[in-house]
């Protein structure tokens, strides 16, 4: 019985010491020389390509604010995801973070073996409709036929709301976002549902763009949240942390355009500990101690990245504005 004992002990430890040795996400992704990054095509303001070949947009800046906090500059691999392939990719390893719009659920949170990393935007599901449909409200679409993408929470969301409204409906669905919003464009639906901000960029450049109504009504709560591997607590800390610079900034009145600026003369104690100055913030991290100021040098403040994706396709911030202006975004304190 003893000697039982005593071999279990020896593999139990030879199994700890094994564990310690597995690396982390953090040292794949440094040997690897470059973040492997999972977003969706085609999604103008969130994911698109510009006249010049690059890739612009919300999620390509969560992207980037990754690759700065670890490298100190941009390196990354963009992986093409669906909604049917990122959650086994993101759990297979293949890719290292998936930026996108995933809504925070429960099913999602409690039974895939990922994290969530922070909510960085508030949106809702909605509908774009024919305007000489004379469609003015939800209500309205009572016996529609609906274009909608599979493998997202809309079909629940749109499932839920008209039976408890006591209304009627045909869904066609389709097996991505693209594909219902062109099924909706031949007039094969009376109306699309998806997020409204993600609807607004896709049909912002169609010729007949002012013939669609984007109804005003929301008929779900869509909290947008990264997410990562359960498996991996410090880079999950990473990820959550380094959006969260991007608030902070904000609040603090730092820009990409003044960083260097207010780093070398503020003497606010909040803001040197952020941008690396003292506090070793960095380090708990098994980042560099200026990790946030070059997140900020390469990405800016939440404000920048909504002026330079979201402002030219005409949305407002409403919820996603600053709690000092009435919205629901406050920075985590760097203390």
């Amino acid at each position: 019985m003893v000697g039982h004992n005593g071999t279990l002990y020896q593999f139990l430890l030879v199994l700890l010491f094994c564990s310690g040795l597995t690396a982390g996400t953090l040292e794949e992704v440094r040997e690897r020389g470059k973040l492997r990054c999972g977003i969706v095509e085609s999604s103008p303001g969130f994911s698109s390509i510009d006249d010049f070949g690059q890739r612009i947009g919300f999620d390509i800046d969560h992207c980037k604010t990754i690759s700065a906090a670890v490298f100190g500059e941009i390196r990354i691999e963009y992986i093409p995801v669906t909604p049917h392939t990122v959650f086994t990719l993101l759990q297979s390893g293949e890719i290292d973070i998936f930026p996108d719009g995933a809504t925070w659920s429960f099913i999602r949170d409690v039974s895939l073996g990922l994290d969530y990393t922070g909510v960085y935007l508030y949106a809702g599901q909605g509908f774009v409709v024919r305007r000489d449909a004379g469609v003015k409200s939800v209500t309205d679409l009572d016996g529609a036929t609906i274009c909608i993408a599979q493998g997202t929470t809309l079909e629940q969301n749109i499932a839920d709301y008209f039976a408890a409204n006591g209304m009627a409906y045909t869904p066609v669905t389709f097996a991505d976002i693209d594909k219902g919003l062109q099924a909706y464009y031949a007039d094969r639906c009376d109306a699309f549902t998806n997020e409204r901000l993600s609807t607004a960029g896709r049909i912002a450049n169609w010729p007949d763009r002012d013939e669609h109504l984007i109804l005003d009504e929301v008929i779900s709560k869509e909290p947008f949240a990264a997410l990562v591997r359960q498996d991996d607590p410090r880079w999950r800390d990473i990820a959550l942390w380094s959006f969260n610079v991007r608030f902070a900034a904000e609040e603090l009145g730092i820009n990409q355009e003044n960083v260097d600026a207010v780093r070398e003369n503020s003497q606010n104690a909040e803001i040197q500990r952020l941008l690396g100055l003292h506090g070793g913030f960095g380090q708990k991290l098994g980042l560099s101690d200026d990790w946030a100021y070059h997140i900020i040098k390469h990405v800016g403040n939440y404000n920048d990245m909504w002026e330079r994706n979201f402002t030219p396709l005409g949305l407002q911030r409403g919820l996603n504005a600053s709690w000092k202006d009435g919205g629901l975004h406050s920075a985590l304190p760097f203390r």
